[in-house]
């Protein structure tokens, strides 16, 4: 199995087709390339680009320029989560269909969000790179997962 929770400790011995029971109160938030925004990453898997975080925002903190490579879910758990198209609130849901692209950002208390990806959003750097959410080269790191992702719905 290619599928992990990267700091879950109890996860490396566990047979391949046993459930993974993940502590979120037990991982530690880590820092995103945007300031204000820390995830606690729930499941990865390289491969295929399939990923899941828990994502936190400080009040009015805005995520730039990005696109949605693949479909991408959320459900906004705490706060709310903002774009030009609207406002998600507590409890609620938004998807954005594969190749939207915005900007978005935590309304005026931040937002705590579960947001599920096919493959990870490309964001637009104003010096022309295309980075990842932690700030790493998109193509290198998510590329070969893309090829993979468009052979497969081909």
């Amino acid at each position: 199995m290619s599928a992990i929770t990267p700091k879950a400790p109890n996860h490396a011995d566990l047979p391949p087709q046993a459930s993974r029971f993940v502590d979120v109160g037990g991982l530690a938030w880590e820092k995103t390339a945007y300031p204000g925004v820390e995830v606690k990453t729930l499941l990865v898997e390289r491969e295929t680009g399939l990923l899941t975080v828990l994502l936190r925002m400080g009040p009015m903190v805005k995520l730039p320029d990005h696109e949605h490579v693949q479909i991408e879910q959320t459900y906004v758990l705490e706060g709310s989560l903002e774009c030009p198209e609207g406002v998600c609130t507590a409890g609620n849901f938004v998807w954005r269909p594969a190749g939207s692209r915005h900007e978005a950002w935590a309304g005026p208390e931040g937002g705590v969000m579960l947001a599920m990806f096919q493959l990870p959003n490309k964001f637009f750097q104003a010096d022309g790179r295309v980075m990842d959410f932690v700030g790493n080269d998109w193509q290198k790191v998510w590329g070969p997962a893309a090829e993979r992702f468009e052979h497969v719905t081909a």
